[in-house]
């Protein structure tokens, strides 16, 4: 091989239709920076527009009419449409990258889109756009159109497809490689072809001499391994490399040498590693014997190397993710669930970005805490952190950011919020978090002020004795303090949600879902997900199963995957019964529908009173949060503008006193405070110190220790006036 490769990193369909998945983004940055030439490619977005154009349709629909196909009633309809899809495909699609918002109106109020079985269930859409949310109102109704024609496309040509993921059943607990390899050998689909057509572009386009593949999740492990078949086939010589969170998941003990026919090197962990060494290794620079976390067929044996002594490159030094060559103007805003948190999966163009790698808690049960990007936590500096976000807004032109953390650690987070608001750069940002305390009403009003619009977080079993097993490190009552904070602030929660823990019982999933109908009538969560518990290799439940009160009775050991595992659960109530009910209610909830039904409305069978009280959400959230009094080693930051200071001479029984006046101009409404001379010229001078300009922290003992002797009340009495909490109510935080 030559001595600089060219490499071409691709993600194989399918992720979000809305923005780019960002591991090709990272490692192109990366390898840029150590001088490589790379090339990158989102074969997923590529894919769905080159099957939702009028070309793309009109061979579906040839396929189809030439296919002999026993088509359901709902298919046939579309069929019979198939003038009204033709002429309305490019303009939906242009209409859902917003490049043409016109044909919103059309869209919404007009017959402009053939209707098919999606349709029947529309939302009350007065109900959830009103009069003036025409565009989102349009987005969603698209968003059901394209759906259609998925379900024409599944049940026709390709039974694998869905718009997030492709042939993911081949892949999920995958212990046997027996279903991907016999898919492999059947001539390429419809889809596939469209697929192998963009791949030969790209290869046409680079001249790659290592082809990577970046598999995330299951649904992307058939095309990724599609489109390896085809290089290896038509270019013998390319290398194809993989990696990404499904190898470093599922295929740590691999032993099937058939993978090797289409994929050289299978790559764990965090990519960059293993890629300088791996590119090293191909220019003849260092022994196979020196790879870094690498799989390889040696001798007809799959081999595991990771000899070479190299530490970790450190989150400081991967540099920024680099978006050049994916295409961020022609990805798909939809709406697929009317709820405003819900959609921030699917609807916006999302630069990701980690605050940093792994978790500061690592410690829940559930969770594969025992793999490198869990368990190796490591942060970058708050001023590299926005350094890359400015970089990346220069790259991309957008200015939302997702942070894609296990779970964002709380003092990072405020110190990029600082450091935000301190250069000026205006973003809008979600990410996970842990539910805990140190998210004080106060820090949730940094983070919304420098562009937090949502958060989403695992309270998992509302349940404090499972969540004490799994070791979560949260309660209910915390959570709900928590989750209210945020909500005050102006942002928005999502909850990630779970049923079926090992031991749980049914009175305690019923109790679970009470937790969750008061949070969702004290309005502190505004979105939910209930996953049904899985038991995986990498977790303590998985290492230790017996501990849990749960047995391992499977899948038998294969030579592929291994990370699902099958249990029985003893002591436990049958989980598959609740699966229905539990997200009917918790649907009708994001919709603020039906909180006042009794939880046995949602299941078709008996089931026990809950036992939580009525008031446990509100007698949580109910409870005073410490005095700042009691907060002395906080720091003080004000995040509004300098006062103008104005001082008078008023006359008060026979005695002429010098008063003062602080007016603060803002955002929303100017304000004044009032006060003596003394402490008017004291608070102009602390105001000075603890602005976002102010280079030093000042804590509230120092300020303590600074107010002036001969005012008129001690600092505690100060404390507790109305200046200090006009104050701390218009942006005076204590963090």
């Amino acid at each position: 091989m030559e001595t600089s490769p060219t490499i071409l990193l691709i993600t194989p369909p399918l992720t979000q239709l809305n923005t780019p998945y960002p591991a090709t983004a990272y490692l192109t940055g990366f390898l840029k920076g150590q001088g490589y030439n790379v090339a990158q490619a989102d074969l997923g977005i590529e894919l769905v527009l080159r099957m939702f154009s009028r070309d793309g349709l009109k061979k579906i629909f040839a396929a189809i009419e030439a296919g002999d196909y026993e088509l359901s009633d709902n298919s046939f309809r579309i069929l019979k449409l198939k003038r009204e899809y033709l002429n309305t495909i490019e303009p939906v699609i242009r209409f859902l990258q917003n490049k043409d918002l016109t044909i919103a109106q059309q869209i919404s109020f007009s017959r402009y889109l053939p209707e098919a079985s999606r349709f029947d269930q529309v939302e009350d859409l007065e109900w959830a756009f009103g009069s003036m949310g025409i565009t989102d109102r349009a987005r969603y109704l698209a968003t059901l159109y394209l759906e259609d024609l998925g379900d024409l496309i599944k049940e026709t040509v390709c039974p694998y497809f869905a718009f997030s993921r492709y042939a993911e059943k081949l892949a999920l607990s995958a212990t046997s490689f027996d279903p991907l390899e016999e898919e492999l050998q059947q001539e390429p689909n419809l889809v596939d072809q469209f697929l192998l057509e963009i791949l030969e572009e790209h290869l046409q386009k680079v001249q790659p001499t290592i082809v990577g593949f970046s598999i995330p999740f299951p649904g992307n492990l058939y095309g990724g391994l599609r489109l390896a078949q085809y290089i290896k086939a038509k270019y013998p010589t390319i290398k194809t490399a993989m990696g990404g969170g499904y190898p470093n998941t599922e295929l740590r003990s691999l032993r099937e040498p058939r993978l090797f026919k289409y994929i050289d090197f299978v790559t764990l962990d965090d990519g960059e590693g293993p890629w300088l060494k791996l590119l090293e290794y191909l220019q003849g620079k260092r022994e196979a014997a020196n790879l870094q976390r690498t799989f390889m067929l040696q001798d007809g044996q799959v081999t595991y190397i990771n000899n070479c002594t190299d530490p970790d490159v450190p989150h400081t030094e991967v540099g920024t993710p680099d978006y050049n060559g994916l295409p961020i103007k022609d990805y798909l805003s939809v709406i697929d669930v009317v709820n405003p948190m819900h959609r921030l999966w699917s609807d916006g163009r999302w630069n990701k970005l980690t605050v940093a790698h792994g978790c500061y808690w690592k410690r829940c049960s559930f969770c594969d805490i025992t793999l490198d990007y869990i368990r190796r936590y490591d942060v970058a500096p708050a001023t590299l952190l926005v350094d890359r976000i400015e970089q990346i807004i220069a790259q991309t032109g957008q200015t939302g950011f997702h942070f894609v953390d296990e779970a964002a650690p709380p003092a990072p987070l405020r110190d990029m919020a600082i450091e935000l608001l301190r250069r000026g750069v205006k973003i809008s940002w979600w990410g996970n978090i842990r539910f805990e305390k140190t998210f004080t009403p106060d820090l949730c009003r940094l983070l919304a002020a420098s562009g937090c619009i949502a958060v989403s977080g695992g309270l998992e079993v509302a349940s404090d004795r499972l969540l004490a097993l799994m070791e979560k490190g949260v309660t209910i009552a915390q959570v709900a303090r928590v989750t209210d904070s945020f909500t005050q602030a102006g942002i928005m929660v999502h909850a990630y949600l779970m049923y079926g823990f090992p031991t749980e019982t049914t009175q305690e999933t019923i109790d679970s879902l009470e937790v969750v109908r008061q949070l969702f009538e004290n309005n502190v969560i505004q979105s939910g997900y209930w996953h049904r518990f899985s038991m995986t290799a990498h977790s303590p439940i998985g290492k230790n199963p017996e501990k849990y009160g749960v047995v391992k009775v499977g899948p038998p050991e294969g030579d592929f995957a291994n990370n699902d595992l099958w249990h029985d659960d003893p002591k436990g109530t049958d989980h598959a019964l609740f699966s229905a009910g539990l997200a009917k209610a918790l649907y009708n909830y994001m919709h603020g529908v039906a909180l006042d039904e009794p939880l046995s409305f949602w299941f078709d069978f008996k089931t026990p009173r809950t036992t939580i009280k009525p008031d446990l959400i509100s007698s949580a959230i109910a409870q005073p949060h410490r005095p700042d009094s009691t907060r002395m080693n906080a720091r003080v930051l004000w995040l509004g503008n300098m006062p103008e200071i104005d001082f008078t001479m008023v006359a008060k029984k026979g005695q002429t006193i010098e008063r003062c006046e602080l007016t603060f101009y803002e955002k929303g409404e100017d304000f004044q405070v009032k006060t003596t001379a003394t402490i008017g010229q004291w608070l102009f001078d602390t105001i000075e110190k603890v602005s976002l300009e102010s280079e030093e922290a000042y804590t509230l003992k120092q300020l303590q220790e600074s107010y002036p002797a001969d005012a008129h009340l001690t600092f505690d009495e100060f404390l507790a006036s109305p200046t200090w909490f006009d104050l701390r109510e218009k942006g005076l935080l204590l963090l």
